[in-house]
């Protein structure tokens, strides 16, 4: 016992603000919609064939056409285009017109934060070190929750510690702490996952990892120019005819040589807000090369699909929200409060005795 609560205190005392900086983000991502102060986020959806169709052909047609386009959403009503500048994107209206544009994601808070919670701004590097702090949060879990056991009859829910001294902090810490254990583990779980993709086979069942890889795999590269004007509208209306009540998320251009346009759709069954039913078409002729049906893939790629929905806030709407966020902001105080008490903490003052008279 002495040895777990060793290692979680000088792990948490290391990592902590790491973690905190995670959770404060991610619930502050949960909320996106109110970052982008822009009147028309809050316009309503148009997911209908024309209005989609009119606004790719005019986004696309533009002399600095996007490599991918994102249709709004229910939540957002906003297109988001994405440029081959590294940092540079815009908001668009349903119609086509561009309202916002920015050459470095510094210029958007939302941007920033999103580059931080995911990759804490320093790419694939940054990315492989939140998912270690993901896989030590897990640990902070199950080891809190060992640590807890044996002070169980001194437990008290507060929201705040008693008195902001260590031992208050210290006794707040772990019983909040036991009490978002769940929530906690989800939002780690979950995230570390969708880093490190193998942890999906403890998770998931063995193969799991492999049997995602294989079936979000595009298919194989085709030797095609992108066409100088590709029927957008042509593409749209494959999709809407064969996956007729699905939302159309994603416009993306080929990446690299693959000379493929995909097309992402979500159906209604689908967790993931941008779906995973994707269609692949020849860049230069337009013609539909790959269908690929979300809800027709294995379980375990199904499931795994599920995990970002369930960590950032995606699926149950609002109350949802509310419970990421409230994980989120959870491991923030955690995290800090932690760091704290291991490193600023200071020593208690001994009380100076009163000299004793002479007698």
């Amino acid at each position: 016992m002495g040895l777990i609560d060793l290692l979680h205190r000088w792990t948490g005392g290391l990592i902590g603000l790491l973690l905190a900086v995670l959770g404060l983000s991610g619930a502050l991502l949960a909320h996106k919609p109110l970052l982008v102060m822009l009147p028309q986020v809050s316009e309503a959806q148009a997911q209908d064939t024309a209005s989609l169709a009119a606004a790719a052909e005019r986004i696309m047609a533009a002399p600095d056409r996007p490599r991918s386009l994102v249709f709004a959403t229910r939540d957002f009503g906003l297109n988001q285009l994405s440029y081959p500048e590294a940092g540079s994107g815009a908001y668009a209206t349903q119609a086509g017109d561009v309202v916002a544009r920015w050459d470095s994601k510094w210029e958007r808070p939302e941007i920033w934060l999103f580059d931080l919670h995911h990759h804490l701004f320093n790419g694939d590097t940054g990315e492989i070190v939140a998912g270690v702090a993901g896989l030590c949060g897990l640990g902070f879990v199950i080891t809190g929750a060992i640590l807890w056991w044996r002070m169980r009859r001194a437990f008290e829910l507060r929201l705040w510690p008693r008195k902001f001294e260590r031992f208050q902090i210290l006794r707040h810490h772990r019983d909040i702490g036991i009490i978002m254990a769940p929530l906690l583990a989800l939002s780690l779980m979950t995230g570390t996952i969708m880093v490190f993709r193998p942890v999906a086979d403890a998770i998931l069942g063995p193969g799991a990892a492999a049997a995602v890889t294989e079936a979000l795999k595009a298919p194989p590269p085709r030797k095609a120019k992108l066409a100088d004007d590709p029927d957008w509208t042509g593409m749209i209306e494959t999709a809407r005819r064969l996956y007729p009540t699905a939302e159309v998320r994603i416009l993306s251009l080929p990446r690299g040589e693959t000379g493929l346009i995909s097309l992402r759709l979500r159906q209604q069954q689908e967790w993931l807000p941008n779906g995973r039913t994707t269609l692949y078409f020849a860049a230069d002729t337009g013609e539909l090369v790959l269908a690929r049906d979300a809800l027709a893939l294995a379980p375990q790629v199904q499931a795994y699909n599920a995990l970002y929905p369930l960590h950032a806030g995606k699926v149950g709407g609002l109350p949802y929200r509310l419970v990421v966020t409230l994980s989120g902001l959870t491991l923030t105080l955690l995290g800090s409060l932690t760091v704290w008490t291991f490193w600023f903490r200071r020593k208690p003052k001994r009380r100076r005795r009163d000299p004793v008279p002479a007698t």
